[in-house]
């Protein structure tokens, strides 16, 4: 190990740490600096070695290529035995690759990991990070973070660089202190300066975000944050419960817990998963112990289920007898109204800021496409991970817009305390 060459901030890798974070923009040499003082750790005593990220369809979305050109880069391929799916050392060393999200089965299984990576770890959520940290719990275990910072919001961000936990490296690595900048990168660095300023800030230099281009809800989730409507909201008993749908599959099916108060609406919990059947959601929703009133789902839940010869609506309505089930209506231009709506309902709204992060980091990365030639921002949302909550997020709105009149009658008042009794019926 005392021949390994990578960029002198990067020693920290070589010092035992509960944590080492290291975050900053491209060409720092984090990702290959991290591949290769893993794989020589790995040569030295037998090592299980979790390599993640927070999404991870395929072996191709993980870092199994990068540690496989390091093996035979530096000559490692008579030590390393490299299958399609994982990588092997002769003294029993292992690498494995997981997504996170929703994969809670698959992440417990590594308890006993000695090192866990976290690449990209800018996306990784809320929940995802409540499951994976008591997971690697081994005495003398690392967790290792290498990522791009985007949003100051982001729940990594936050956690990790913000407010640091104890016995841990945080380190902002830059192609400035990477003395194997290449050439080529070069070049893209400066026409990215001349082209990007604003970008480069964050694509070079590692900074936060103010925004990201497009973002739908900026504006809605600044005010939000500033005005303290982002903080602690108790579940009330008193009052009933309201869930709003987003189907999903390969997708996410995502859920939206509400109370309807007399200024406005209680956003108290959010839910998402995948290739779950409606068994799961339904046992999610009863597990929350909530008293339920309505439960919207949308236009496809009429069409017949793939578990059963029966809609999601029946199915739901079998599950809770007597609940009020609702299905919203489909109709051309339904997103651009629904966006809308969110926009006017985001002043009646006050978040849980726990239980609803993992839906308001989505909301705050739901965005319009851009032409990355031309830079222009159309007017269709960009589909990715942030927009099954981004959905249902519409579809919380869509249901529970009032009447103009009554909304601007409402906006003249101050939102009242969480301690308030009435709602509406």
């Amino acid at each position: 190990m005392a021949d390994v060459k990578i960029p002198e901030k990067l020693g920290i890798l070589l010092q035992p740490k509960r944590y080492k974070v290291l975050y900053g923009g491209r060409g720092g040499g984090k990702s290959w600096s991290v591949a290769l003082v893993l794989l020589l750790k790995g040569t030295e005593k037998p090592l299980r070695i979790l390599c993640a990220r927070e999404f991870q369809n395929s072996i191709r979305d993980s870092v199994h290529q990068l540690l496989s050109d390091k093996i035979l880069e530096h000559g490692l391929d008579t030590f390393y035995k490299i299958t399609n799916t994982s990588i092997e050392g002769a003294n029993g060393t292992t690498f494995g690759f997981e997504g996170l999200k929703h994969n809670i089965t698959k992440i417990k299984s590594y308890e006993g990991a000695d090192i866990a990576w976290i690449e990209e770890a800018q996306t990784v959520s809320k929940s995802s990070w409540d499951v994976l940290i008591p997971t690697i719990r081994k005495e003398g275990s690392e967790i290792w973070l290498t990522f791009n910072p985007e949003l100051q919001e982001d729940e990594t961000y936050q956690r990790f660089v913000v407010r640091p936990p104890k016995d841990s490296y945080v380190v902002k690595v830059n192609y400035s202190d990477n003395p194997w900048f290449s050439k080529v990168l070069e070049q893209e660095r400066q026409e990215c300066l001349l082209r990007d300023p604003k970008g480069y800030q964050t694509i070079w230099e590692g900074e936060c975000r103010y925004a990201l281009e497009g973002a739908i809800y900026e504006n809605e989730l600044r005010e939000a944050n500033d005005s303290g409507r982002i903080t602690d909201v108790p579940y009330d008993p008193k009052h009933p419960v309201s869930t709003f749908w987003d189907l999903g599959w390969g997708n996410h099916t995502s859920i939206w817990f509400v109370q309807r108060s007399m200024a406005g609406f209680r956003i108290i919990d959010c839910y998402e998963n995948s290739m779950q059947k409606a068994q799961h959601y339904i046992q999610t929703l009863k597990e929350r112990g909530y008293v339920y009133d309505r439960i919207y789902l949308p236009h496809d839940s009429e069409h017949e289920h793939v578990e059963a010869e029966r809609t999601l609506r029946q199915i739901v309505e079998s599950a809770f007898p007597g609940l009020d089930v609702r299905v919203l209506d489909n109709f051309s231009g339904a997103v651009k109204v629904g966006i809308e709506a969110a926009r006017n309902i985001f002043p009646l709204c006050v978040f849980d800021k726990v239980k609803c992060a993992d839906g308001l980091q989505a909301l705050r990365h739901y965005h319009y496409k851009t032409d990355p030639d031309t830079g222009k921002v159309s007017r269709e949302p960009e589909h990715d991970w942030s927009s099954d909550f981004a959905d249902s997020w519409r579809y919380v709105a869509m249901a529970m817009e009032e009447p103009m009149v009554q909304r601007k009658k409402r906006l003249l008042h101050p939102f009242p305390s969480l301690q308030h009794d009435g709602f509406d019926s």
